[in-house]
């Protein structure tokens, strides 16, 4: 326990920021080598990966239980239960996986329909869709048996799987756009083979690693005498972190809708804006995560003080990267959006929202820590409860007064996603500051802190 005592945010965070990172720039690899086909793919690829967002999200209900399950349970120095957590985990999301992939093959067309997407775009949409969605299970086991390996330390093991899958999906991607060697171009649905086939071979490579680190789960715990308590104490934590991420993607879903409205132009900027804007608060999605597992454990060990200080630690550190990058990104902002497009009238929109950026990452900076914080402590519902009445009660309506009605378009949209995150964040901080969340821990221990 010594050993784990001493890890750093800056030793668990590293290669976790890398994994996000690369993460991030598989969906940017898309969105940039698809901007050289067409700006009409982009927009409907855009729309498809909202969609598919809520997929993710929905696998996640499982990832998120078992990442502060397995941390709070290896604080407290129990390690087989640690273990009968992951396989319960790896079980329910690969059933689940199987379910939801079903679902969006045969939906694909009714769901877009339902985003108000133009008829022109819709064949590109479907296209990527159906392709990417019905191997979503796929994206469900990589997530599972990342949360299991990051919540053992292993953090740069998944690290590596990521890498190695964004080198294969650019290649995919440059063979189905550019169609080298006479190489047929495939467009929206070469790219959703290339993602597709990447994340396969992915899962291969991270399940190795997990026999290889863990051992044999299956054979050191029987899935069919495990306690039924682990599968609630899993849903007790992932179906209210889900809701607040499906809370969050539906508000968006309908946010786009209302950029619909304004046209393709729009909705194509908007594309590119968030696939800048996600380098910007990527630190802040690594430094979450990292400390995830810090707090997790602590809080197993009854470490409270610690987990209180580390927290705030983080956030502080949080702040100061995203202001520093938002700055950055801001001065630079027209030169950004010119690798993806040369049309001026985007550029000049998406560099306003990029300068709206050094207000509203701060903001959202408190959301990504501070939640995560409260989750690893197994204080689950407050944030789902808050994210819920701000996003529908705050974002939602004011990106339609001002973004629509007051017809300020894109920028309207903007000032509510900072009124949102904002209002959020200030409650999250006075929540953790409470301490209620020291009541709420998932392991029964009578271990103090030492």
């Amino acid at each position: 326990m010594t050993k784990k005592k001493q890890l750093s945010l800056f030793v668990i965070t590293w290669p976790i920021f890398i994994e996000v990172l690369l993460y991030m720039l598989m969906g940017n690899a898309d969105t940039l080598m698809l901007s050289q086909y067409s700006d009409e793919s982009v927009a409907a690829v855009g729309v498809a990966n909202q969609v598919l967002n809520i997929v993710i999200v929905m696998f996640g209900f499982v990832t998120a239980g078992t990442a502060v399950l397995i941390a709070q349970h290896i604080g407290a120095k129990e390690e087989i239960t640690a273990k009968e957590v992951a396989v319960i985990s790896l079980a329910a999301n690969a059933a689940f996986g199987f379910l939801i992939s079903l679902v969006v093959f045969i939906f694909t067309t009714p769901i877009l329909q339902a985003m108000g997407l133009n008829a022109d775009l819709m064949p590109r949409a479907e296209a990527f869709m159906q392709i990417v969605g019905s191997f979503s299970f796929v994206q469900a086991l990589i997530m599972t048996v990342g949360a299991v390996l990051r919540s053992n330390g292993y953090t740069r093991d998944t690290m590596f799987v990521t890498i190695a899958m964004n080198i294969l999906n650019v290649i995919g991607n440059y063979f189905v756009i550019f169609g080298p060697f006479g190489f047929p171009i495939l467009g929206e649905a070469g790219v959703a083979w290339s993602t597709t086939i990447s994340r396969i071979i992915g899962l291969g490579i991270v399940t190795y690693l997990l026999f290889r680190r863990v051992g044999n789960l299956f054979r050191a715990v029987s899935l069919f005498s495990l306690p039924t308590q682990h599968l609630r104490n899993l849903l007790k934590i992932g179906v209210p972190a889900a809701g607040e991420h499906v809370s969050y993607n539906t508000s968006q879903i309908l946010i786009t809708y209302f950029i619909t409205m304004l046209g393709t132009q729009a909705l194509t900027t908007k594309v590119y804006a968030q696939n800048i804007t996600m380098f910007i608060f990527l630190f802040g999605v690594a430094i979450a995560q990292g400390l995830q597992i810090i707090v997790g454990q602590h809080v197993g060990a009854r470490r409270m003080e610690e987990a209180y200080k580390s927290c705030l630690h983080a956030l502080r550190i949080t702040l100061i990267i995203v202001m520093v990058t938002a700055a950055l990104f801001s001065a630079f902002r027209e030169q950004l959006f010119s690798l993806f497009t040369q049309n001026q009238s985007i550029i000049t929109t998406g560099s306003t929202l990029i300068l709206l950026t050094l207000i509203l990452e701060p903001g959202r900076a408190f959301n990504l820590i501070i939640i995560s914080a409260l989750r690893a402590a197994g204080d689950v519902k407050f944030p789902v409860y808050m994210g819920i009445a701000s996003m529908w009660g705050i974002s939602v309506p004011i990106a339609y007064i001002l973004g629509i009605h007051f017809e300020l378009g894109l920028v309207g949209v903007w000032i509510a996603f900072i009124a949102d995150e904002w209002l959020r964040g200030i409650c999250m901080l006075i929540r953790w500051r409470s301490r209620i969340w020291q009541t709420k821990s998932f392991v029964n221990t009578s271990q103090t802190a030492s």
